[in-house]
């Protein structure tokens, strides 16, 4: 599928006992719970470390259960096929940082753009000033996705658990 055609996705919002799940790497109670049939890839070593974070942010943070990391769904092929969503809520600036990653058996077809299109459209009709994406330098699938929706660089940042990221910036109002 080229970029320009990307497919139609859902973001589909999971409750906590589902992040729970995820985080713990049971597919078995994940799927119990979610609204959606999830992949072995979502209960996988590469999505754990993000669910855990997530399962304890709605536990801390309630609100925050609306914004966070969604499962990325195809509704015309019925499948999950990665996971996207904010980091959080809004800043006091209105600035959101996403993040996205699709299974590696979906990935090259769309997926990511579509989910990136996604989540802008959320932030943009929530009122939201600013989106981040913060970026590895080796990621250039990842890179030329962000510079391909209109991102800018704007710095560098080291993440504890990432390394070094490449800080882009999408202003969606002034």
């Amino acid at each position: 599928m080229t970029p320009e055609r990307s497919p139609r996705v859902e973001l589909v919002q999971l409750d906590g006992r589902t992040l729970r799940a995820l985080a713990d790497g049971d597919l078995a109670v994940a799927e119990a719970s979610s609204p959606v049939s999830l992949s072995p890839y979502l209960a996988g070593p590469e999505c754990r470390p993000v669910w855990e974070i997530r399962a304890v942010q709605v536990v801390v943070d309630p609100p925050s259960a609306e914004w966070i990391t969604c499962v990325v769904w195809d509704p015309e092929r019925r499948l999950a096929v990665g996971r996207a969503g904010f980091h959080g809520v809004p800043d006091e600036t209105g600035m959101v940082e996403v993040g996205y990653s699709i299974d590696p058996e979906h990935r090259r077809q769309g997926y990511a753009r579509a989910a990136l299109r996604a989540l802008i459209a959320r932030a943009t009709e929530s009122g939201v000033s600013v989106v981040r994406a913060s970026v590895s330098p080796e990621n250039t699938p990842s890179l030329n996705l962000v510079h391909g929706e209109g991102f800018v660089a704007v710095g560098e940042q080291v993440d504890e658990v990432d390394g070094l990221e490449i800080v882009h910036e999408l202003w969606l109002r002034r």
